[in-house]
């Protein structure tokens, strides 16, 4: 591949003289001193670190993942699944029935995702407050909070017109009557090409790995990368070390070195999955059992469409249109509401959710350039049939998470179906297939209907993805159903803070990114007021 034209500035930043350690690499053993460890350096470790930085703090960032730039992203699915995701974009949950998408790299998922930005939504906010004590989280509360992430990381409405895959959703909706709106996204400069979540080589996505993890390191704090956070050692009521492990250089099996952060204050936001195990694996107080459950997917369910036209869903922004009617239309306790979308369609993404094997996938894939595909988010946990899913550790201290189909996500997954299939053919697709094991080909509605709804919901028999993880250290008031206080803090371990989506008692209904921002800058703020120390305005 020719030589990347733009600039780099984590080259840059790192000839400038930039505090990174690489513990594949390292000579001997680690020992950092520090106010305050974030371990993860996604939406939520991300934001913290330029607060803390910023206020003066000496912040040690640990991250799992490698340190990556505009000049390692190349387009390609192949290097990047590898290098900049959880188990190389093949994460599954405990049964192999979910496949999670979750970046590891420095940036977490934000260097990777697909930049759609969305507040919290007001319902869930005042779920919130009326199931989990969370008063003073309303959307009037938590909109400055919102307001000042969006103005750090540019998000704002996009300016051009939505590629043929998202407007296929638009132009299949608006005929049934179902309304759409347009996605804000986190970008300065886009050029529109599409490959986001396999790292913009341009440095127009404003993750966490173009602007304040730099802005962190400029201000003196350290980052180490390739370093897997094993547990925290405590004393008392309060924790005093992280201990963590360097691995090997393709980051999957650990390596000679040790790093070890003496700190007085602790950050989890090694996300939804990666924090709970983190305190799991450290025996950390859990009087009444509530660490690492109520972890939340938005478990999504997957239809594909072959159009007359070409729709070429691998190129322009990947996601720009979506739909809330049947969120805002199904009361929460009543059946599960679902968010709809348009996803990128890139090939090895569409191979390995497209079901069949032999010459009916390869047809399908020789179709690629004409397939339009749509993808529905359930929204779950807010009724007792959505009690979400479970963190738990393997053998080796590695976490799984089982995610069991219960009949009321059952339902949801049949009705979402339906509902993509109809708005493709409404859209004019010449053929929908629902991505289900035995789902097939169908030429008009009314046949596909009926097929959805006798299509058994077993595990692995329907395709059922997900990029957003969320709960598993509950925010909340109690103690018996909330890891961490309305503040942050663990309500049993005084120095340990949660800053990521495994703070959200329940789903959001919502792609997360935006409402781990706002939440993460609000919660780190109080805690730097707290500590007495004064706080200059982040960047814009």
């Amino acid at each position: 591949m020719a030589e990347n034209p733009f600039p780099d500035p984590i080259a840059a930043g790192l000839a400038a003289g930039w505090k990174v350690y690489d513990a594949s690499v390292l000579p001997q053993d680690l020992e950092l001193e520090a106010d305050v460890v974030i371990i993860g350096t996604g939406a939520g470790g991300g934001t913290a670190a330029e607060i803390f930085a910023l206020a003066g703090w000496r912040v040690v960032m640990v991250e799992e993942g490698p340190l990556k730039s505009s000049r390692d992203f190349e387009m390609s699915e192949a290097k990047a699944y590898p290098e900049l995701y959880q188990e190389s974009a093949a994460r599954k949950s405990a049964d192999k029935a979910i496949n999670i998408f979750q970046g590891r790299c420095v940036g977490g998922s934000t260097t990777v995702n697909w930049t759609s930005s969305f507040r919290t939504p007001p319902a869930t906010l005042d779920h919130w407050a009326q199931h989990f004590g969370l008063q003073g989280y309303g959307p009037a509360d938590m909109a400055p909070w919102f307001e000042r992430m969006e103005r750090r990381l540019n998000v704002s409405p996009w300016p051009v017109a939505p590629n043929e895959n998202n407007d296929l959703l638009r132009r299949g909706a608006e005929r049934l009557g179902i309304p759409t709106a347009m996605i804000r996204r986190n970008v300065r400069g886009c050029l529109n090409l599409g490959y986001c979540g396999m790292g913009c080589p341009t440095n127009a996505k404003q993750s966490m790995l173009l602007t304040t993890v730099p802005v962190a390191l400029a201000a003196g704090a350290i980052l180490v990368t390739r370093t897997r956070a094993e547990r925290l050692v405590f004393e008392r009521e309060r924790a005093r070390i992280l201990e963590c492990r360097g691995l090997d250089a393709a980051g999957i099996h650990p390596g000679p070195r040790r790093v070890s952060v003496r700190a007085k204050h602790f950050v989890l936001a090694a996300g939804a999955i990666g924090s709970p195990a983190l305190l799991l694996r450290s025996e950390a107080p859990d009087p009444h059992g509530v660490l690492g459950r109520r972890t939340f997917l938005h478990p999504t369910v997957v239809s594909a469409a072959l159009m007359a036209q070409a729709v070429e869903g691998y190129s322009g922004a990947p996601q720009t249109v979506y739909s809330d009617h049947f969120l805002d239309q199904l009361p929460m306790d009543g059946p599960i509401g679902f968010k709809l979308e348009a996803p990128p369609v890139h090939p090895v993404l569409a191979a390995i959710t497209l079901p069949g094997d032999g010459q009916d996938h390869a047809r399908w894939m020789r179709e690629l350039p004409r397939m339009q595909v749509l993808i529905a988010l359930l929204r779950d946990g807010f009724h007792p049939g959505s009690p979400g899913g479970r963190v738990r550790l393997r053998g080796d201290g590695t976490p799984v998470l089982d995610y069991p189909f219960t009949h009321y996500l059952r339902e949801g997954f049949r009705r979402a179906l339906a509902v993509m299939a109809e708005i493709q053919f409404a859209a004019g697709a010449r053929v929908v297939m629902p991505m289900h094991q035995d789902g097939g080909a169908f030429r008009s509605f009314e046949p596909a209907r009926r097929a959805i709804a006798k299509l058994s919901t077993d595990p692995l028999r329907v395709r059922v993805v997900s990029a957003h993880v969320m709960g598993g250290c509950a925010l909340g008031d109690s103690p018996r159903r909330a890891v961490v206080n309305p503040q942050g803090q663990h309500h049993q371990i005084e120095n340990v803070f949660v800053i990521d989506g495994s703070l959200f008692p329940t789903s959001i209904g919502a792609n997360p990114q935006l409402s781990i921002y706002g939440l993460a800058a609000r919660l780190v703020e109080g805690l730097v007021r707290r500590e007495h120390t004064s706080v200059p305005s982040a960047r814009s």
